[in-house]
């Protein structure tokens, strides 16, 4: 029972523009973040909106995704990650935290972290690529709690950090993991490619 957490509520301030929006082969950036968390077979998806919230429901429409509202979006990424987990169903036993501007993770890529992932749901699981931990990462039911006492701007990090005996290292075989699209320079070097 693994659901996903898509972030999508922030203002991209560092892009200048909505970064959600901007369309890669036909497809704005957080429809190809949800059609790979979808193609994962996952238990749930969750698409956490805040920032233009209606142009992000409109730029999904047709996916089998729930929504949750971030209305404190601006005061960072603990806000999202507490939106998305109270709408997560009693059931689930452990939340992929997706980054909505990564363009370049896949179902595949999903679908290896959470074979990793134990029956007991006592881990974190994050994906490297050599070396270099990257996103979406897994987090299990023991971590929720924690995860709904975070504020400000931070994710994951401080957790993994607090229980690196916890953390699973799942090596992959691109950079698809590593690759994010915070700012405009980002966008042209990665359209470049």
């Amino acid at each position: 029972m693994i659901a996903a957490i898509i972030l999508a509520a922030g203002m991209a301030t560092r892009m200048g523009e909505n970064k959600l929006l901007v369309e890669i082969d036909d497809r704005p950036l957080v429809a190809r973040v949800v059609d790979a968390a979808l193609g994962a077979e996952l238990t749930s998806v969750v698409v956490v909106t805040g920032h233009e919230a209606d142009r992000v429901r409109a730029a999904l429409e047709g996916r089998p995704v729930s929504y949750a509202h971030n209305p404190d979006f601006a005061a960072g990424m603990a806000g999202s990650l507490k939106a998305g987990l109270a709408v997560l169903p009693a059931e689930t036993m452990g939340a992929l935290v997706c980054l909505g501007d990564m363009p370049d993770v896949s179902s595949a890529h999903i679908s290896r972290i959470v074979a990793a992932f134990p029956p007991d749901g006592r881990a974190i699981c994050v994906p490297t690529r050599q070396g270099r931990r990257g996103n979406p990462v897994l987090l299990g039911r023991p971590f929720f709690a924690e995860m709904q006492a975070l504020t400000g701007d931070v994710g994951a990090r401080g957790l993994i950090a607090k229980h690196p005996d916890l953390v699973r290292e799942i090596p992959m075989d691109d950079d698809a993991v590593l690759t994010d699209l915070d700012t405009a320079e980002s966008w042209l070097a990665y359209r470049k490619r």
